[in-house]
């Protein structure tokens, strides 16, 4: 399935104030199954200014780790991120590609 609608923070909310390529913003997919998406993606570049702002303000151990976000993408633009998208969903359900480690069943863990 690769029909699919996106919102994107970046769009919406003062489109003049993002970087495209350090930043990060919020985005939503809905397919047209009826399932929904809500997304945190970061730009490649974000990723080194997050590790540099936990160092800076002595977070996560001071920089020792992050919790990443659910994509990241080269850019902030549409259409990098509806080619992505659309990549993601040729391989299955989001839920299942994006991250599959977090979905292991609570028994998995006993």
């Amino acid at each position: 399935m690769t029909d699919f609608k996106l919102w994107m923070e970046f769009e919406v909310v003062d489109p003049d104030s993002w970087d495209k390529e350090n930043d990060f913003a919020n985005i939503r997919v809905d397919l047209p199954d009826g399932r929904h998406y809500g997304l945190n993606i970061w730009t490649f570049k974000f990723f080194e200014t997050a590790i540099n702002d936990d160092i800076k303000k002595k977070n996560s151990l001071n920089g020792q780790y992050l919790i990443p976000p659910d994509l990241f993408v080269k850019e902030l633009t549409r259409n990098c991120i509806q080619q992505a998208i659309s990549d993601l969903l040729k391989m299955g359900d989001l839920e299942k590609v994006l991250n599959p480690t977090v979905l292991n069943k609570t028994n998995d863990l006993d």
